[in-house]
């Protein structure tokens, strides 16, 4: 890499300076989301890549390994989120699928009063969870926040957040009978649709 200023950019970052990050944020934004526009004719998903990219720039600036330019990197870091997110809708809309086949047996398999015990059980073996966890699951899985969005509230990192919600399924997938299992899937999927 040549130019002398992408250098220094990257040795602040590296160094945690925030004024560095916010420059970079300043000077590359409009660019990254044209770009992340036409890839994906989305503003919001545009604006969510960028935030991606950004995010993980920042959280990953100590490794930060580039050979051309600050600018190509970048760029390719908006491509590589797209494919990700890309990868994720397909995936979305094969789960959306199963989800809805998954509630159509479930409702068969339940009358209204089995139902409401089904969901009462559900209720209690979540209020059980580990405080952090509990709190993390709800906010994902109620409030419809995503693993970003509950990082940023709760002041931890992402992968904090995944982990939280990996435990927990893991957790009620163990506490909950066969017949509850079915259901409890229904009303949390493990993936949630977009």
């Amino acid at each position: 890499m040549n130019n002398e200023k992408d250098i220094f950019l990257i040795e602040r970052l590296k160094n945690g300076e925030e004024e560095a990050f916010i420059y970079l944020v300043d000077h590359y934004n409009r660019r990254l989301y044209g770009y992340a526009l036409t890839l994906t004719n989305n503003h919001a998903l545009a604006e969510d890549i960028l935030q991606n990219v950004f995010l993980r720039t920042w959280e990953q600036r100590k490794k930060i390994s580039i050979t051309a330019s600050l600018q190509n990197y970048l760029f390719k870091s908006v491509h590589n989120e797209f494919i990700n997110q890309y990868k994720k809708k397909r995936s979305t809309m094969v789960l959306e699928q199963k989800y809805f086949n998954a509630l159509e047996k479930a409702t068969a398999a339940h009358d209204d009063i089995s139902l409401e015990g089904v969901i009462s059980k559900i209720k209690r073996e979540i209020e059980n969870l580990p405080p952090k966890c509990k709190e993390v699951f709800l906010l994902s899985r109620n409030e419809g926040l995503t693993n970003l969005e509950i990082a940023h509230h709760l002041n931890v990192s992402i992968k904090t957040v995944e982990a939280q919600i990996t435990k927990a399924f893991s957790t009620l997938r163990k506490e909950l009978a066969t017949e509850y299992k079915s259901m409890f899937f229904v009303l949390y999927p493990v993936t949630r649709p977009n």
